[in-house]
């Protein structure tokens, strides 16, 4: 580590950091004695990783294996990369992560990466590669979709990352902002981060309860620019904060968290709808979205930025133009309040209620675990390589829960739990 890198270091608060990493164990995974943890992580946040590995050993894990980015790395394959390295990927890689997951390793990504690191890349050669390592995923992927193990994301703040959320400041205050920013929103900004954490998952636990209860068939959401009826998957099950995975094991998938979500009927999506919020994504912005679902289906898609890359996005299978998920937040939320665009999905999709184009979770339909990917299918669940949350929801916004003969339920009302 350099002169540099250290001073940057300094920014972050040491407690506060290993409060997350503590969290990210004892929460995010519940890592139990004896099993073992595959770890991804950018480079940068090394600080972070030793962190999680020393509480992973106290807490008894067999064995951490940690695999590392470097964006520097990244940038050199699209510079000096052949033309045909954009159509592959390390399936080896992902394949030895899936029979990993199968025999009950866990699974940790820290996330820190610039989010804008891409944007002056060739965006043909970055859509490329994304479906290629998209395709190469698939069998770890499935793992992780299907809850078969207990996996958890935390994130790290990165200079270069943080010079994108704070660009005004100079690199050793804007690190500093966003690790205040990224421990306040995953509930570590205090002592007792545990039991907060304990009492966070009690109160979405009363959400999920109510929904579940109440069975909708679909949801109906009003408000500037939006005029849209989302389908509930048959048999749905709405989901939030801590979940049991297959193997037993109680973990909150994301820290942070403010949402409850569930599957929709991938073909009973019908309206219009636009973003509230832009959407980072591979180092595009892709701001003012607006699209119109006709039985299931995007038919039409417009945005005032990135609209080439969304059109990309939407064309890489059939069921990226479909919804693979729906998830509800109040516009109340800390990370809503914090006023903070993140370019970053696991916070940002927690400023708002959002939709998520793609592949659906299993774990969201009652006794998922049990159900074959036809019969998810013919339930309404979607299957796509991508999934790719972008949010809709603000102060303005109403959501009435419809049940099957037609009764409706106000669910939100001017973005708060109605």
């Amino acid at each position: 580590m350099t002169a540099h890198q250290r001073n940057l270091s300094a920014s972050i608060d040491p407690v506060k950091l290993d409060r997350l990493a503590e969290v990210a164990i004892k929460v995010g995974l519940q890592l139990q004695p004896g099993q073992d943890l595959l770890l991804t992580a950018p480079a940068a946040a090394m600080p972070l990783v030793r962190r999680v590995v020393e509480h992973a050993y106290k807490a008894g894990a067999g064995l951490v294996t940690p695999f590392f980015s470097d964006e520097e790395l990244t940038l050199a394959r699209y510079r000096y990369a052949n033309d045909a390295s954009f159509d592959r990927a390390a399936g080896w890689l992902y394949e030895g992560m899936a029979k990993a997951f199968g025999a009950n390793t866990a699974r940790l990504a820290i996330v820190g990466d610039n989010p804008m690191l891409l944007s002056g890349e060739d965006p043909t050669k970055v859509a490329r590669a994304s479906k290629a390592n998209s395709i190469a995923y698939q069998p770890a992927l499935e793992k992780i979709v299907n809850f078969d193990t207990n996996w958890n994301i935390i994130a790290y703040p990165s200079t270069s990352w943080a010079k994108q959320v704070f660009p005004d400041d100079a690199e050793d205050v804007a690190v500093a902002k966003l690790a205040d920013a990224i421990f306040a929103a995953s509930r570590v900004d205090q002592d007792g981060a545990v039991a907060a954490w304990d009492k966070h998952n009690a109160r979405l636990r009363e959400r999920t309860e109510w929904l579940n209860g109440q069975r909708f068939h679909a949801l109906k959401y009003s408000g500037p620019g939006m005029d849209l009826t989302i389908g509930l998957a048959d048999g749905h099950e709405w989901e939030g904060g801590a979940s049991t995975a297959k193997n037993g094991i109680v973990c909150n998938a994301n820290i942070p968290t403010e949402e409850v979500f569930t599957t929709p009927h991938c073909r009973r999506v019908s309206g219009h709808v636009v973003s509230s919020k832009p959407l980072s994504y591979q180092g595009t912005l892709i701001d003012n979205i607006s699209v119109k679902f006709e039985e299931g289906r995007i038919v039409e898609a417009k945005a005032s930025r990135g609209e080439e890359v969304l059109k990309k996005v939407l064309d890489t299978d059939e069921g990226a133009r479909r919804l693979g998920e729906v998830a509800l937040v109040p516009h109340s939320s800390p990370i809503s309040k914090s006023g903070l665009l993140f370019f970053n999905t696991l916070f940002d999709e927690n400023a708002a209620s959002h939709i998520a184009l793609g592949q659906c979770y299993s774990k969201c339909f009652i006794n998922g675990d049990k159900l074959t990917p036809q019969r998810i299918a013919e339930q309404g669940g979607n299957k796509s390589l991508i999934h790719i949350d972008w949010m809709i929801g603000s102060a303005h916004t109403d959501i009435d829960g419809i049940h099957a003969d037609g009764r409706s339920v106000p669910v939100f009302r001017k973005g708060e739990w109605a």
